[in-house]
């Protein structure tokens, strides 16, 4: 991170220099240290700099402290100091970047960030299509703020056999077993999982690519089936909307709006085997990420687009 960027207080230019992972909050520092001898230009400055420093607090995930002031204090931590001093130069100069110490798992960096909502994209594969009569075999999630415990994925017992495994390979033999959860099973465990992520006060939004027609009534489903229903703060995009705004360079349509289509469009390599949960969800992540930049769309602007469950039970049935 640049001094400038603290001294001009050019938050865009700070925030771009700590990276996407990173957060802003507010704490006071304080310093017992004044030069002896004034520095003209340099000590308003380094005044500018005090005033800014007691609003501003970078927390990115990890922190590695470095300083030369030997006194600058963040709160209750001490931000550590180079012992090599040079008096010819300003105290000014001398000044290193403020890193974050190290923040418990406890404390989560998803509590200092204002976000308007968690956003978690999600895959589910199945026996089959109808949702009536086919069931939930294979589920997985990603949570976009990243960091530990981020992603979520399980195979799930649907007590059936499974006749389309050449679609996905999940073959009955993976998923009818006793160790092999059945969704009724899993849905505590799921619902515990996103609490873990939510920001209190703020919906889960649920991505997927067709979800509006397929991901989305499946999960219903199979809430119904454990006599539960989505919880009201949780909502849903389909991103199979957006990638029909979509146009090429040379302003035609793309041809097919499928998710490999999508991938093969923005040349976003395939790592593992297609039609495998977490495997699209991590490609929908890319996807998402460069639909939302051509689209120009930002987080409020996304979540305008979100639809509930109650929407989705609206449609009428599958056959």
């Amino acid at each position: 991170m640049s001094l400038a960027a603290i001294l001009s207080a050019n938050l865009y230019q700070l925030w771009n220099s700590l990276g996407s992972n990173s957060t802003f909050t507010f704490l006071r520092f304080s310093t017992t240290l004044v030069p002896e001898k004034p520095y003209g230009t340099r000590r308003h400055q380094l005044q500018q700099l005090r005033r800014l420093v007691q609003v501003l607090r970078w927390e990115p995930r990890s922190f590695i402290t470095s300083c030369s002031h030997p006194e600058w204090k963040v709160e209750k931590e001490t931000v550590r100091s180079s012992t090599n001093k040079d008096i010819n130069q300003p105290v000014l100069n001398k000044l290193k970047a403020v890193q974050c110490y190290h923040i418990q798992e406890n404390i989560s960096i998803r509590k200092a960030f204002d976000r308007p909502a968690t956003i978690l994209v999600f895959d589910i594969e199945t026996t089959g299509f109808s949702r009536q009569n086919e069931r939930i075999i294979e589920f997985a999630l990603r949570d976009l703020i990243g960091g530990k415990n981020s992603t979520f994925q399980t195979l799930i017992n649907p007590e059936k056999d499974v006749l389309n495994a050449y679609i996905h390979g999940i073959r009955t033999y993976m998923v009818n077993r006793p160790d092999v959860p059945t969704f009724r099973e899993l849905v505590p465990i799921l619902l515990q999982y996103v609490r873990s992520r939510q920001v209190e006060g703020r919906p889960v939004i649920w991505v997927a690519h067709n979800g509006r027609r397929f991901d989305v009534p499946f999960m219903i489903k199979e809430f119904q089936r454990c006599s539960l229903e989505i919880p009201p703060d949780w909502m849903f995009v389909d991103t199979l909307p957006l990638a029909r705004q979509l146009v090429k360079a040379d302003g035609s349509k793309l041809s097919s709006f499928s998710l490999k289509a999508l991938r093969e469009h923005y040349e976003i390599p395939l790592v593992g085997p297609a039609h495998r949960a977490m495997q699209d969800v991590m490609t929908l992540c890319y996807v998402l990420q460069r639909i939302t930049f051509d689209l120009k769309l930002s987080v409020p602007e996304l979540m305008n687009g979100a639809f509930r469950a109650t929407d989705i039970i609206k449609i009428p049935p599958e056959k």
